[in-house]
């Protein structure tokens, strides 16, 4: 069900009530729709169509947003604690400033996304795909990028403090002024990495032949 596309700012009570008549969250399309400033924190939205909707400022606090489609969505400046995003479309949304510490990205596509300036302090994005996103100034200090793609990604001046990229794609990504400490690059594809600038200590890592 769509809700029209009329710039009336969204309410929580308006997102309820269309969630009651739609029946089930995966049928609730609130695309390119004013969600500005919202609380939408604790919903079952698994599933729901939010592409290009403004969430800037939202609180989407531990909000089920399993295989949600948020791509080019705006949600600078919102609230994402441990908010689950497993398996969501967030391509070239921008969450530049977002607070997505302890967040469930795992899987997650966040490819060509703004992240600038983001925390992600113990969040989980296990195989997500972070190719060519903007990651600079972000916090990711304690998240686990296992398996995760960072091709040509920029995450200069980030902090990877007791980050987990065992596993992970680093080809042509930019680590300039990073912090690094107790980074985990276990088996690691760091071919083409620009590390200039970064600090590196107590970095795990185990040779490999790079192809």
């Amino acid at each position: 069900m769509s809700t029209g596309r009329d710039d009336t700012p969204l309410t929580r009570r308006d997102a309820d009530q269309l969630l009651r008549q739609v029946g089930s969250p995966e049928k609730l399309d609130v695309r390119g729709r004013n969600l500005k400033g919202v609380d939408l924190a604790y919903l079952n939205l698994a599933g729901a169509l939010l592409a290009k909707a403004d969430l800037s400022g939202a609180n989407l606090s531990e909000t089920d947003l399993t295989g949600a489609d948020l791509s080019e969505a705006n949600l600078s400046g919102a609230t994402l604690f441990g908010t689950i995003l497993n398996q969501a479309n967030l391509s070239g949304a921008t969450l530049s400033g977002a607070n997505l510490s302890q967040a469930d990205l795992n899987e997650a596509n966040l490819s060509q996304a703004n992240l600038c300036g983001s925390t992600l302090s113990e969040a989980t994005l296990s195989q997500a795909n972070l190719s060519q996103a903007d990651l600079r100034g972000a916090d990711l200090s304690g998240a686990d990028l296992g398996i995760v793609s960072l091709f040509g990604a920029s995450l200069r001046g980030a902090n990877l403090s007791r980050t987990n990229l065992s596993r992970a794609t680093l080809r042509r990504a930019n680590f300039f002024g990073a912090i690094l400490d107790g980074v985990n690059l276990v088996d690691a594809d760091l071919n083409e990495v620009d590390l200039s600038g970064a600090l590196l200590s107590e970095v795990t890592r185990a040779d490999r032949e790079n192809e």
